[in-house]
């Protein structure tokens, strides 16, 4: 009986935790999603919610921006975004660190000029108390 009561407790145990993992990449999933939100709507507010201090940005041209740049040039850049999709999109999780890997598919205007963006997406999120935010993101040429 004593076998049994073990053997239960560990299967509830390893539940609970597959449990939380689920919903820390569903809160993943839907950071991705915030965050490109206000990429679209400029939404200083919500960029500085989601992303880190310390936050590195690297785009699939090379040039890396630390928080304040991104947020800058997400609102004042040459780039509008109209929409931005997340596709093919998967997400780990290892404690504390969420890695999320998807093709990042927007279109916008590029200094006036349509431009469709079809790039490929690493970003690493830390959950910092009961909230996720953005530490890294690469970009890469598909």
């Amino acid at each position: 009986m004593m076998n049994i009561k073990k053997s239960l407790s560990l299967f509830l145990l390893l539940a609970f935790l597959q449990l939380n993992a689920q919903t820390d990449a569903q809160r993943i999933e839907k950071g991705v999603e915030k965050l490109y939100e206000a990429m679209v709507n400029k939404d200083k507010k919500g960029l500085m919610h989601l992303t880190s201090k310390q936050l590195t940005y690297g785009h699939s041209s090379g040039t890396i921006e630390n928080r304040e740049e991104y947020v800058e040039a997400v609102l004042t850049g040459s780039f509008d975004f109209f929409s931005i999709i997340p596709e093919d999109q998967t997400i780990y999780i290892s404690n504390d660190t969420g890695i999320a890997r998807h093709i990042f598919v927007a279109t916008g205007t590029n200094n006036g000029e349509k431009a469709d963006v079809r790039i490929g997406v690493l970003m690493t999120w830390q959950k910092q108390g009961d909230n996720w935010q953005l530490l890294a993101r690469q970009a890469y040429k598909l």
